[in-house]
C-alpha cells in the first residue's frame, strides 16, 4: 500500500507539473497573454482581446497539444525499443523508420527541380512533407517486418534497421550534392522540427493514432514486463515472441512514422525520456512506466518549446537543437552514473 501511494503521489505530481507548463507554454511568446486571460479563451471562449483569442486558439493551444502528443509518442516509442531490444541506447529511430520519413521528403524536396508549377506548391506544403515521410517510414517499416519474419535474434533486427539507417541517409546526401540550394535550404528547415505547422485536422489524425497505440499497449503489459528479464523466460511464461515483436515494431513504426511525418525528426525524447522516469519512479513495470514515460515526456517536450520560443522574443530555436542539447547531456549523465560504482 506504501508503494502503491508514492506513485499516486508522483503521478499527482507529474499531472500537476503538465497543467503548470501547458500554461506557461500558452502565455509566453512574442506577446504576453495573462493567465486569466488564457483561461476565459479556453474555458469560456471569451476575452475582451480578440488578437488574444485568435493567437491562442489558432497558434499556441494546437502547438501546446501537438508538443503533448510528440513528446508522449516519442517517449513511448522509446521505451518500446529499450524493452525490446534491451539496450539503453534504443530508441525510436533504431528501426530506420525516421530515416525513411526523411528519405520520402528528401526525394519530394530535393527532386522537386525536376519539375514545376503546382507541384512545386504541393512539394512544399504540409500536407506534401506529411504524404512523403509517411510513405518513406511505411516503406521501410515493411521492408524491416518482411525481413524480420526469417530473424529469430532480436539484436539483428536492430543491426538491420541501423543498416537501413545508413543506407537512407547516403542516399539522402547523393540527393543533396545534385539539389540546388533553394532546394536544400527547404529540406534543412525541415530537420530541423517544427510543433507549430500543425492544423487542427493534423492534430486530430496524430491524437487518433497516438490514441489507438496507447490502447494496443494496454493489452501487452505482461509480454512487456517478461521481455525484460530475456526473450527465453518470456517464451517460458507462454509470451507469443514473434507476435509481442511485431506488435512492438508496429506501434513504434505508426508513432515514429506520423509524428515525424508532421513535426520532422525530433532528437533524443525518446531516448533521453525512458531513462530519466525510471530514475525517478524507480521501477521497471511497464504499468507504472507506460504512463509515466508519456506524461514527463510531454512535460519536456513543453518546456523545450518554451525554451525554444526565447520567450520576450520574436525569434524561434530549432525544437531538434533544443532537444538535442537537453537530451544528449542527461544520456552522458546517465551513462557515467550507471558505471560509477555506489
Amino acid at each position: 500500500m506504501k508503494t502503491q501511494k508514492t506513485y499516486t503521489g508522483k503521478f499527482i505530481l507529474f499531472l500537476s507539473l503538465l497543467c503548470l507548463v501547458i500554461l506557461v507554454n500558452l502565455s509566453l511568446g512574442s506577446v504576453d497573454i495573462p493567465f486569466k486571460s488564457i483561461f476565459q479563451i479556453i474555458v469560456a471562449n471569451d476575452s475582451n482581446q480578440e488578437t488574444w483569442r485568435y493567437i491562442i486558439l489558432h497558434y499556441r493551444l494546437p502547438k501546446a497539444i501537438t508538443a503533448i502528443l510528440v513528446g508522449s509518442g516519442l517517449s513511448i516509442s522509446g521505451l518500446l525499443m529499450q524493452t525490446l531490444f534491451r539496450n539503453p541506447l534504443a530508441g525510436p529511430f533504431v528501426l530506420g523508420i525516421s530515416s525513411g520519413a526523411s528519405l520520402g521528403v528528401a526525394i519530394l524536396v530535393l527532386g522537386v527541380s525536376a519539375f514545376s508549377g503546382s507541384l512545386v506548391g504541393f512539394a512544399f506544403s504540409n500536407i506534401g512533407f506529411a504524404i512523403a515521410a509517411s510513405l518513406g517510414a511505411f516503406l521501410v517499416l515493411s521492408v524491416v517486418m518482411i525481413v524480420a519474419k526469417n530473424i529469430k535474434n532480436t539484436m539483428s533486427i536492430l543491426i538491420i534497421g541501423l543498416m537501413f539507417g545508413s543506407f537512407t541517409a547516403a542516399v539522402i546526401s547523393i540527393l543533396a550534392y545534385f539539389s540546388s540550394a533553394a532546394s536544400l535550404q527547404q529540406y534543412v528547415f525541415w530537420t530541423f522540427g517544427s510543433l507549430g505547422n500543425l492544423g487542427w485536422n493534423e492534430i486530430i489524425i496524430l491524437c487518433t493514432i497516438t490514441l489507438i497505440s496507447i490502447g494496443l499497449l494496454l493489452t501487452m503489459i505482461k509480454p512487456l514486463n517478461s521481455l525484460l528479464l530475456g526473450e527465453n523466460y518470456a517464451i517460458s511464461l507462454g509470451v507469443n515472441l514473434k507476435r509481442t515483436r511485431n506488435l512492438i515494431m508496429i506501434i513504434t513504426g505508426l508513432l515514429t512514422g506520423v509524428i515525424t511525418a508532421f513535426s520532422g525528426p525530433i532528437a533524443f525524447i525518446g531516448l533521453a525520456v525512458p531513462h530519466l522516469t525510471k530514475l525517478i519512479i524507480k521501477t521497471s513495470n511497464h504499468k507504472i512506466i507506460l504512463p509515466a514515460v508519456a506524461i514527463l515526456g510531454a512535460i519536456i517536450m513543453l518546456i523545450s518549446d518554451i525554451i525554444a520560443q526565447l520567450p520576450t522574443s520574436e525569434y524561434t530555436l530549432p525544437i531538434n537543437a533544443v532537444t538535442s542539447l537537453f537530451g544528449a547531456p542527461i544520456v552522458i549523465w546517465l551513462l557515467i552514473r550507471k558505471r560509477t560504482p555506489h
